[in-house]
């Protein structure tokens, strides 16, 4: 009696496949297009809503000197940020660089990549049928997210300018070389650098594998494991790649898209940027009509800018009367705002941004502007010459031959350099009462109450970060 019953069910499938075939089939062609062009549509607007907006998330690439970093960007975006004639000179990034990418998924394997179509699958295209290639737009890479990545320098002699690119990260990829033994004295100073900033989330990325054997890949891991152990960074992900090869980058895309979270923004906020580059993009021998006004870089932290706004940067332009140096105030006008090459009326946090104002450009060129704080007219936080701070020390720092050196505590009559947002300065301490210090400023700062201060002490020929501190 089963037997019977087994062969009932199969015709009852057979049934099925054979009505839904015929379904399939009796669907018009006129249907068919409308349906791909409808779908078409759809994946086309949602793909202009996330490529042609603002970036969501700032990533910073920070650490040792020649781990890979601006590699690492160009695979990533396809832009070499290392622009500068020096920089190309001597090899090393000096200024902060910037590229924005798209991420993208393939909907049918679920992995991510930088392409927006899928790869070179001729052959595979000639073996399916007419039917299946009219659908082929609906396995074509999906936008997920765009990401402003920030290149910061890795050179020890830079760590100012390091400090001043994290002010502007949501979140970072720490990159240590797994052919060096790891750390190396700036990825532990940056590291700790990202720390002092409050960055949560980071990724390591051990880069350089295809330098390596199986054995010394799992050793040079487990040096990177040992190092994070007693930071807040011990449970990140450390994913292996080869930036020059571009092996690993789908994993590495995975973790930025699923690991960092697009932070919560302030957009009602009184407007704050902070500004990290400054430049005069007018060529030599340009004619006075034809001459553009100055443009500022950075990062929009919270509120919103647009197009028209009348702004003021604080502390301003430094300049000198009666022999004493001063800062100005600047009051400009926002005439065009950029993110890579994109136009944007109106920005807001998330991602880097060029904004063209009425600048003379001899003011802004070669990064003059940068350290400084935009915002609406009289709505930045205060200008500072004095700083009084609750400091914490760290209890050890490297020194210029690896080993671990004891931060001595803070000293009254001694000179340390000092990071806030995107601005440097030096200060002499007057006052060290336990873990409240009060120092007096040779460069002023805009900053609110509550910044982070990083703090650097000259140990050797260099500034090394022993700390920071929180203004009171």
């Amino acid at each position: 009696m089963g037997r019977p019953k087994k062969q009932k069910t199969k015709t009852i499938e057979a049934q099925t496949e054979s009505k839904e075939s015929t379904a399939a089939q009796k669907e018009s062609k006129p249907v068919k297009e409308k349906k791909i062009a409808k779908q078409k549509q759809q994946n086309t607007v949602e793909s202009n809503n996330i490529e042609h907006s603002q970036p969501s998330i700032n990533i910073g690439l920070v650490g040792h000197v020649d781990h890979g970093k601006t590699t690492l960007t160009e695979k990533l975006t396809g832009k070499w940020t290392d622009t500068h004639s020096e920089e190309q000179k001597r090899g090393i990034t000096i200024r902060l660089g910037y590229a924005n990418t798209t991420i993208y998924q393939d909907p049918s394997t679920k992995t991510y990549t930088i392409s927006k179509t899928l790869g070179d699958e001729t052959q595979e295209i000639q073996n399916i049928s007419r039917r299946q290639k009219s659908d082929r737009f609906l396995s074509e890479t999906t936008p997920i997210r765009k990401v402003s990545f920030v290149d910061a320098p890795g050179h020890e002699s830079l760590m100012a300018t390091m400090l001043s690119g994290a002010a502007i990260m949501d979140a970072a990829l720490l990159l240590i070389a797994g052919n060096e033994k790891c750390p190396q004295p700036q990825t532990k100073e940056h590291l700790m650098a990202l720390e002092v900033m409050g960055m949560k989330k980071i990724i390591i990325i051990q880069n350089k594998i295809d330098l390596l054997t199986k054995e010394d890949a799992i050793n040079n891991y487990n040096q990177i494991k040992n190092f994070l152990k007693n930071t807040p960074y011990k449970d990140c992900p450390v994913i292996p790649i080869s930036a020059k090869y571009g092996t690993n980058i789908e994993y590495l895309l995975d973790a930025i898209v699923n690991y960092f979270d697009i932070p919560t923004r302030q957009l009602n906020a009184d407007t704050i940027m902070y500004v990290a580059r400054s430049f005069d993009i007018n060529k030599p021998g340009t004619k006075i009509n034809d001459l553009k006004g100055g443009v500022i870089g950075g990062a929009i932290k919270q509120g919103t800018l647009k197009v028209g706004d009348s702004i003021e940067l604080l502390p301003g332009y430094p300049e000198e009367i009666n022999g004493k140096k001063i800062r100005k105030r600047i009051v400009t006008k926002v005439v065009e705002m950029k993110t890579d090459i994109q136009s944007l009326e109106s920005a807001s946090p998330g991602g880097s941004i060029a904004i063209q104002t009425t600048l003379d450009p001899a003011i802004v060129k070669s990064d003059q502007l940068t350290g400084n704080v935009v915002g609406l007219i009289n709505k930045l936080p205060p200008v500072r010459d004095k700083l009084h701070m609750h400091v914490k020390l760290f209890k050890t720092i490297i020194g210029n031959n690896d080993e671990e050196i004891a931060v001595d505590a803070i000293r009254a009559s001694e000179m340390l350099m000092i990071n806030v947002y995107s601005a440097a300065s030096v200060g002499l301490i007057t006052s060290v009462k336990k873990e409240l210090v009060k120092m007096t400023l040779r460069l002023p700062v805009c900053a609110a109450k509550d910044a982070r201060v990083s703090l650097s002490r000259k140990i050797g020929s260099r500034f090394r970060l022993i700390g920071y501190g929180i203004i009171q």
